[in-house]
Protein backbone atom coordinates (compact mmCIF):
# COMPACT_ATOMS: atom_id res chain seq x y z
CA UNK A 1 0.00 0.00 0.00
CA UNK A 2 1.53 3.56 -0.63
CA UNK A 3 1.40 5.61 1.63
CA UNK A 4 -1.16 8.05 0.15
CA UNK A 5 -3.63 5.58 0.45
CA UNK A 6 -2.75 4.60 4.22
CA UNK A 7 -2.90 8.22 5.09
CA UNK A 8 -6.26 8.17 3.66
CA UNK A 9 -7.61 5.33 5.26
CA UNK A 10 -6.05 6.82 8.45
CA UNK A 11 -8.17 9.94 7.94
CA UNK A 12 -11.41 8.51 7.55
CA UNK A 13 -10.96 6.13 10.81
CA UNK A 14 -10.16 9.48 12.47
CA UNK A 15 -12.99 11.45 11.09
CA UNK A 16 -15.52 8.01 11.98
CA UNK A 17 -14.04 7.91 15.53
CA UNK A 18 -14.60 11.51 16.11
CA UNK A 19 -18.50 11.42 14.61
CA UNK A 20 -18.93 8.15 17.41
CA UNK A 21 -17.42 10.31 19.83
CA UNK A 22 -20.03 13.53 19.61
CA UNK A 23 -23.16 11.32 18.81
CA UNK A 24 -25.65 11.31 20.93
CA UNK A 25 -25.74 9.58 24.64
CA UNK A 26 -27.56 5.79 24.77
CA UNK A 27 -29.54 7.77 27.40
CA UNK A 28 -30.46 10.44 25.18
CA UNK A 29 -31.48 8.66 22.04
CA UNK A 30 -33.19 10.25 19.19
CA UNK A 31 -37.15 10.59 20.01
CA UNK A 32 -36.61 10.63 23.84
CA UNK A 33 -37.97 13.31 25.83
CA UNK A 34 -35.54 15.73 27.24
CA UNK A 35 -36.93 17.77 29.56
CA UNK A 36 -38.82 15.92 32.79
CA UNK A 37 -39.99 12.21 32.60
CA UNK A 38 -43.26 12.12 31.07
CA UNK A 39 -44.11 9.63 33.44
CA UNK A 40 -44.02 11.62 36.28
CA UNK A 41 -47.03 13.85 36.78
CA UNK A 42 -46.94 16.77 37.40
CA UNK A 43 -50.10 17.94 39.65
CA UNK A 44 -50.67 15.93 43.18
CA UNK A 45 -51.25 12.41 42.89
CA UNK A 46 -54.73 11.15 42.12
CA UNK A 47 -56.54 9.09 44.59
CA UNK A 48 -58.29 6.14 43.17
CA UNK A 49 -61.93 5.62 43.67
CA UNK A 50 -62.78 2.25 45.41
CA UNK A 51 -64.87 0.38 43.74
CA UNK A 52 -68.14 -0.16 45.66
CA UNK A 53 -68.07 -4.23 46.53
CA UNK A 54 -71.34 -6.02 45.26
CA UNK A 55 -70.81 -8.39 48.66
CA UNK A 56 -71.18 -5.66 51.13
CA UNK A 57 -74.77 -4.22 51.64
CA UNK A 58 -75.89 -0.98 51.72
CA UNK A 59 -76.80 1.42 54.29
CA UNK A 60 -81.38 1.22 54.57
CA UNK A 61 -82.91 4.47 53.38
CA UNK A 62 -83.79 6.69 56.51
CA UNK A 63 -87.75 6.68 55.54
CA UNK A 64 -89.09 10.44 55.48
CA UNK A 65 -91.44 11.65 58.62
CA UNK A 66 -94.85 11.65 57.48
CA UNK A 67 -95.32 15.22 56.84
CA UNK A 68 -98.32 16.24 59.43
CA UNK A 69 -101.68 16.97 57.76
CA UNK A 70 -104.38 18.94 59.59
CA UNK A 71 -107.03 16.57 60.14
CA UNK A 72 -110.53 16.84 58.38
CA UNK A 73 -112.25 16.22 61.04
CA UNK A 74 -113.86 19.48 62.85
CA UNK A 75 -113.56 19.50 67.06
CA UNK A 76 -117.06 19.65 68.34
CA UNK A 77 -118.09 22.98 69.74
CA UNK A 78 -120.31 20.28 72.26
CA UNK A 79 -118.78 18.51 74.88
CA UNK A 80 -119.14 14.52 75.39
CA UNK A 81 -122.49 13.74 76.05
CA UNK A 82 -123.97 17.40 75.18
CA UNK A 83 -126.44 15.85 72.36
CA UNK A 84 -128.40 14.40 74.85
CA UNK A 85 -131.94 16.23 75.86
CA UNK A 86 -131.08 17.06 79.32
CA UNK A 87 -127.80 19.15 78.80
CA UNK A 88 -129.18 21.52 75.98
CA UNK A 89 -132.77 21.85 76.70
CA UNK A 90 -133.57 23.62 79.71
CA UNK A 91 -137.33 22.83 79.88
CA UNK A 92 -136.27 19.30 79.30
CA UNK A 93 -137.81 18.59 83.32
CA UNK A 94 -140.28 20.88 83.15
CA UNK A 95 -143.71 19.21 83.05
CA UNK A 96 -147.26 20.21 82.58
CA UNK A 97 -149.06 22.25 85.40
CA UNK A 98 -151.75 20.24 87.12
CA UNK A 99 -154.08 21.46 89.93
CA UNK A 100 -151.83 19.67 92.30
CA UNK A 101 -149.48 22.70 90.93
CA UNK A 102 -151.48 25.96 90.90
CA UNK A 103 -153.56 27.91 93.12
CA UNK A 104 -156.98 28.98 90.78
CA UNK A 105 -159.81 32.32 90.75
CA UNK A 106 -162.38 33.61 88.56
CA UNK A 107 -163.60 37.39 88.79
CA UNK A 108 -165.50 39.37 86.31
CA UNK A 109 -164.29 40.25 83.46
CA UNK A 110 -166.99 43.15 82.48
CA UNK A 111 -169.66 44.39 84.35
CA UNK A 112 -171.68 44.56 81.47
CA UNK A 113 -170.84 40.34 79.82
CA UNK A 114 -171.06 37.08 81.25
CA UNK A 115 -167.62 36.27 81.24
CA UNK A 116 -165.10 35.73 83.90
CA UNK A 117 -161.13 36.45 83.84
CA UNK A 118 -159.77 33.17 84.80
CA UNK A 119 -155.99 33.06 86.87
CA UNK A 120 -153.50 30.49 87.83
CA UNK A 121 -150.73 30.80 90.03
CA UNK A 122 -147.47 28.24 90.22
CA UNK A 123 -147.72 27.37 94.05
CA UNK A 124 -145.07 24.92 93.46
CA UNK A 125 -141.32 25.28 94.18
CA UNK A 126 -140.54 24.17 90.50
CA UNK A 127 -141.60 25.71 87.30
CA UNK A 128 -144.24 24.16 84.97
CA UNK A 129 -145.93 24.64 81.53
CA UNK A 130 -149.73 25.63 81.31
CA UNK A 131 -150.92 23.64 78.24
CA UNK A 132 -153.54 24.25 75.99
CA UNK A 133 -157.09 25.28 77.60
CA UNK A 134 -158.34 25.20 80.70
CA UNK A 135 -161.06 22.50 81.30
CA UNK A 136 -164.09 24.40 82.26
CA UNK A 137 -167.53 22.94 84.18
CA UNK A 138 -169.93 25.18 85.06
CA UNK A 139 -171.46 23.50 88.10
CA UNK A 140 -173.95 20.85 88.04
CA UNK A 141 -174.68 21.69 83.99
CA UNK A 142 -173.45 18.96 81.68
CA UNK A 143 -170.35 19.28 79.77
CA UNK A 144 -167.45 21.69 79.40
CA UNK A 145 -166.79 24.83 77.87
CA UNK A 146 -166.20 24.89 74.36
CA UNK A 147 -162.54 25.72 73.48
CA UNK A 148 -161.86 28.64 71.77
CA UNK A 149 -159.06 29.91 69.57
CA UNK A 150 -155.77 27.61 69.05
CA UNK A 151 -153.28 27.00 72.08
CA UNK A 152 -149.70 27.24 71.18
CA UNK A 153 -147.50 23.86 70.69
CA UNK A 154 -146.52 22.04 74.22
CA UNK A 155 -143.00 23.09 73.51
CA UNK A 156 -144.32 26.96 73.07
CA UNK A 157 -146.64 26.64 75.82
CA UNK A 158 -146.16 29.20 78.96
CA UNK A 159 -143.74 28.31 81.21
CA UNK A 160 -144.81 29.42 84.78
CA UNK A 161 -141.92 29.82 87.32
CA UNK A 162 -142.39 29.58 90.82
CA UNK A 163 -144.80 32.48 91.59
CA UNK A 164 -145.69 33.09 88.25
CA UNK A 165 -148.99 33.34 86.92
CA UNK A 166 -151.21 33.02 83.42
CA UNK A 167 -154.49 33.67 82.60
CA UNK A 168 -157.34 32.48 80.15
CA UNK A 169 -161.04 34.08 79.41
CA UNK A 170 -164.55 32.65 79.59
CA UNK A 171 -167.01 33.90 77.91
CA UNK A 172 -170.78 32.31 79.48
CA UNK A 173 -172.53 33.85 76.15
CA UNK A 174 -175.44 35.93 75.51
CA UNK A 175 -178.98 35.72 77.64
CA UNK A 176 -181.07 33.93 74.88
CA UNK A 177 -182.95 31.95 76.89
CA UNK A 178 -181.29 28.76 75.89
CA UNK A 179 -179.25 28.48 78.97
CA UNK A 180 -179.20 28.79 83.00
CA UNK A 181 -176.92 31.23 85.21
CA UNK A 182 -174.23 29.33 87.72
CA UNK A 183 -172.98 30.69 90.55
CA UNK A 184 -169.73 28.26 90.13
CA UNK A 185 -167.21 26.86 88.16
CA UNK A 186 -164.65 23.97 88.63
CA UNK A 187 -161.16 23.92 86.06
CA UNK A 188 -158.81 21.16 85.60
CA UNK A 189 -155.52 21.64 83.99
CA UNK A 190 -154.73 20.26 80.56
CA UNK A 191 -151.44 17.86 81.17
CA UNK A 192 -151.85 15.69 77.46
CA UNK A 193 -151.87 12.26 79.89
CA UNK A 194 -154.07 10.50 82.39
CA UNK A 195 -152.97 11.99 85.58
CA UNK A 196 -155.72 12.22 87.71
CA UNK A 197 -156.60 15.77 89.51
CA UNK A 198 -158.98 17.12 91.65
CA UNK A 199 -160.67 20.05 90.06
CA UNK A 200 -159.90 23.52 91.47
CA UNK A 201 -163.46 25.48 92.39
CA UNK A 202 -164.31 29.24 92.17
CA UNK A 203 -166.89 30.99 92.71
CA UNK A 204 -169.48 33.19 89.37
CA UNK A 205 -172.24 34.67 90.97
CA UNK A 206 -174.38 35.09 88.22
CA UNK A 207 -172.54 34.01 85.48
CA UNK A 208 -175.08 33.23 82.24
CA UNK A 209 -174.32 29.86 80.37
CA UNK A 210 -175.67 29.81 76.76
CA UNK A 211 -176.08 26.26 75.94
CA UNK A 212 -174.21 26.93 72.52
CA UNK A 213 -172.20 30.08 72.39
CA UNK A 214 -169.85 29.71 75.72
CA UNK A 215 -166.14 29.35 75.14
CA UNK A 216 -162.80 29.85 77.04
CA UNK A 217 -159.82 30.96 75.35
CA UNK A 218 -156.20 29.39 76.05
CA UNK A 219 -153.77 30.03 78.96
CA UNK A 220 -152.34 33.84 77.96
CA UNK A 221 -149.60 35.24 79.75
CA UNK A 222 -151.75 38.26 80.32
CA UNK A 223 -154.92 39.09 80.80
CA UNK A 224 -155.42 41.45 77.65
CA UNK A 225 -154.54 38.62 75.68
CA UNK A 226 -156.64 36.05 77.31
CA UNK A 227 -160.05 38.48 77.21
CA UNK A 228 -159.30 39.15 73.35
Amino acid sequence: MSNVLRATVALAALSALTLTACGPSEDGAAGAPTGPSASAPTGPAATPTKAPDATEPSAPAKPEAPSAKPSSKKPSDKPPGSGDKGSTDPDFDVFPCSTFDVTFTASPAEPTTSSYLLKITNRSSKPCKALGHPVVTFGSLDGAAVERGTAPAIEDAIRLAPGESAYAGLMGGLNDGTGRTVNSIAMTMNTESDLEQIPLKASTPGLYVSADKNSVSAWAANAEDALS
